[in-house]
């Protein structure tokens, strides 16, 4: 059961779709996957190819696996250049996660600021890999092909960086919007590799924002990922993260809340 597969599956017309747990991660289905589902089902009511913008993700329940999940999606305003979208996904009468997606046209402008990439290693095959373990790390890791350049989960870490690269294990037919969001939240929260123990953490809130025109990643080509821990207490972690291409060219910026429970 492919990424591409399962979000090839909703349209307008099939609003109500279904995964398996080897997409899950705990009691809950994979963040990442969720909100590729709904945010296919809410770029359909666009009425021209205008590119998402922002995208901001409240997961408000876990979405569980082998249950149907049924997509609603509500066109708030389309303007001359800009669209905002809400949807949702329900499980049993219930939004387990809502989205509010912007998406605009460009504009002229004279601004043109361009970001900075950190310096990732050369060769991403000579990094630490993070092994799919029954029962240890969430089912839905093995679709994907981690190399951490930091600490791994659990590991003690004083270190408030979390760097690697990522792909999917089997390359998609192509990497877009949906696939982006998986490869974002594949990643465990940054404040993980800091704990001592094995111990459980879930993300409260996240917003994405995508850089356009997007740079090309090839569907077998790894994506840079750095996220830094802004703050931590009291069971909450606030994060802000970025996403590269193997040129360095910046794809998308990422925030999260999270929750942790340890």
């Amino acid at each position: 059961m492919s990424f591409t597969s399962l979000i090839n599956k909703v349209s307008q017309e099939t609003s109500t779709v279904e995964f398996n747990k080897s997409w899950s991660q705990g009691r809950a289905g994979f963040g990442g996957l969720v909100a590729a589902l709904v945010y296919e089902h809410m770029a359909q009511k666009l009425s021209d190819d205008r590119p998402v913008r922002s995208l901001h993700v409240s997961f408000v329940g876990p979405v569980a696996a082998d249950e149907p999940l049924h997509l609603e999606s509500e066109m708030f305003r389309e303007g001359k250049s800009v669209s905002q979208i809400l949807g949702r996904g329900l499980q049993n009468g219930q939004t387990q996660i809502s989205i509010l997606g912007s998406f605009g046209h460009a504009r002229p402008s004279t601004i043109h600021v361009n970001d900075k990439m950190h310096i990732f290693p050369e060769d991403p095959s000579e990094q630490t890999p993070l092994n799919f373990l029954e029962g240890v790390t969430p089912n839905f890791t093995k679709y994907f092909d981690f190399r951490y350049c930091t600490a791994l989960p659990f590991a003690g870490s004083d270190e408030t960086i979390l760097r690697g690269f990522v792909r999917f294990k089997s390359p998609e037919e192509k990497v877009g919007i949906s696939q982006l969001l998986a490869l974002i939240d594949a990643w465990p929260p940054a404040p993980l590799p800091m704990l001592k123990v094995l111990a459980p953490a879930s993300s409260l809130n996240w917003t994405v924002e995508f850089i356009h025109p997007m740079p090309v990643l090839a569907p077998d080509e790894y994506c840079q990922y750095e996220a830094e821990i802004v703050h931590a207490s009291h069971g909450y972690g606030h994060t802000r993260a970025k996403i590269w291409n193997r040129k360095g060219e910046l794809i998308a910026i990422s925030q999260q809340t999270v929750t942790i429970f340890g």
